[in-house]
């Protein structure tokens, strides 16, 4: 079935546009997640060229986290985890599956925000990007792209029936989500509004593909990171800008030195990152704008990140999946009913928390499933005393080859550990200043930093005699953050 944007706005004029209800003293939720969105790319977190003023105001007008943090930095894990309020070995999400050419789900016993919240009352729907394999759960409607999704004339699979929507992903994502929410209800309203942008490859709408045309975009501080005290991250050749992204550059000119070829791409690359970003902070001002509209700010709940972190040039890469802090760490801003408003706040977050968060300001009890904490004592100014001090990352994706026949295979001398942008399963701890990754899969391999010193992660201080002491302590934390989380496998 094919549709334009014009006749899906003209059906929800029809039905009536002042239909959102207050609720009986519980707030409307409004989840915003976008993709691949690293922390250095809004205005509000210090990026002075990229344009997200809705997003600042925001920000503004809300809690900012300096320090919040993904558990696994890949797509559809980091949806589910949010979700699920859980790492990905208990709700079963550890990949993007395609790995191994295999279909992982949502354990259907871990409960999700949205089950929860519909249970209890309150009308839930989510439009815009899902990508995981099995249908919706907990939604009283949705309409989703199948998969990555297309930029243009996109494909949603609406309550089922697939349709083909003319227009611009960003823009038919936002309509869809302002017919949901002029929906006439007198139930509070829960919509997980979620982009397709800025995942690669990055195309923006027309209207801001050309923003950024005149001007040279400055050089992340490691574009030319050469990786010497860091095996992993120098073989990872396929994550680098200049091996990986001519291919998406037809017009990339022929004539250019290896100096000249990395800098064409990363220009192009970010400009168009950066168009893409301006698409979503222009939509999301319309869905703002219409809750102000309708007097619905106050009594909601807006909460915005994204899935994960990304390299855009730092480390000379593009991409996610290292613990490394453009990919651990990702954009959080929560305006709450009763919050503080204008605040950064360092306290440390995760992406676990935001189930709890959410289930928290609607009155619901988390199930014990769910691993993450409410932020709300942070939002009011009253962060709990035994806040935490340190963050669990675990990345799985190819972990299957640790085991059967692939544990086999690892045992020949000869074998070399291949997986997508070359990063095999690792975990590791994030403490306030430092941060100790095991590569697991890699013959034991570990890396330690100093982020104080060394905020970049250049310098690899593993095995170091005078950091025994604190390798030692940073390994306890680990163990007891597996034993806490019970990733004990």
């Amino acid at each position: 079935m094919n549709i334009t944007r014009r006749e899906m706005m003209q059906a929800a004029l029809v039905s009536g546009v002042a239909g959102c209800s207050k609720g009986s003293g519980r707030p409307n939720i409004l989840f915003v997640m976008t993709d691949d969105h690293a922390t250095a790319h809004l205005g509000c977190y210090g990026n002075r060229i990229v344009h997200t003023p809705v997003m600042d105001r925001l920000a503004a007008g809300g809690v900012r986290f300096e320090n919040s943090f993904v558990t696994n930095s890949l797509c559809a894990p980091g949806r589910a985890t949010v979700l699920t309020g859980a790492y990905s070995h208990i709700h079963g999400i550890r990949g993007n599956s395609e790995a191994k050419n295999a279909v992982e789900n949502i354990d259907p016993s871990v409960l999700t925000y949205p089950q929860l919240l519909q249970k209890a009352g309150y009308r839930t729907g989510i439009v815009g990007k899902w990508h995981l394999s099995h249908d919706p759960v907990g939604f009283d409607s949705w309409s989703v792209l199948p998969g990555q999704g297309l930029y243009f004339d996109p494909e949603f699979i609406d309550n089922g029936t697939k349709k083909k929507i003319s227009g611009y992903a960003t823009d038919v994502t936002t309509d869809l989500a302002l017919n949901f929410l002029r929906q006439k209800s007198e139930k509070p309203f829960c919509l997980v509004y979620q982009h397709k942008a800025p995942h690669r490859p990055f195309q923006p709408a027309p209207r801001h593909a050309k923003l950024f045309e005149n001007i040279e975009l400055p050089y992340p501080a490691t574009f030319d990171d050469d990786y010497a005290t860091r095996r992993v991250a120098r073989e990872a050749l396929d994550m680098r800008i200049e091996e990986s992204l001519a291919g998406d550059y037809p017009e990339l000119p022929k004539n250019l030195n290896a100096r000249e070829r990395k800098r064409w791409i990363y220009q192009r690359f970010v400009k168009d990152y950066y168009g893409a970003i301006a698409g979503v902070d222009e939509n999301l001002g319309r869905v703002l704008g219409f809750l102000d509209e309708q007097k619905l700010t106050d009594d909601t709940l807006i909460i915005y990140t994204s899935d994960n972190g990304f390299f855009v040039g730092d480390h000379g890469w593009y991409d996610k999946r290292f613990m490394y802090e453009p990919s651990l760490r990702v954009p959080l801003i929560i305006r709450a009913p009763g919050a503080k408003r204008g605040v950064v706040t360092g306290d440390m977050a995760m992406n676990i928390d935001i189930a709890p968060t959410i289930l928290d300001y609607a009155g619901v009890e988390a199930p014990k499933t769910m691993q993450g904490r409410s932020l709300r004592g942070v939002l009011e100014g009253a962060t709990p005393v035994a806040w935490r001090k340190s963050v669990y990352y675990s990345y799985y994706e190819n972990s299957w080859l640790l085991a059967g026949k692939g544990k086999e295979a690892m045992a020949d001398p000869s074998f070399q550990f291949f997986t997508p942008h070359r990063i095999g399963p690792h975990r590791g701890v994030r403490t306030a200043g430092h941060k100790l990754i095991h590569y697991y899969a890699e013959g034991d391999y570990w890396e330690l930093f100093d982020l104080d010193r060394d905020p970049n992660e250049l310098d690899n201080l593993y095995g170091r005699p005078e950091q025994a002491a604190l390798t030692a302590t940073l390994k306890t934390e680990l163990n007891r953050l597996r034993a806490q989380y019970g990733d004990t496998a």
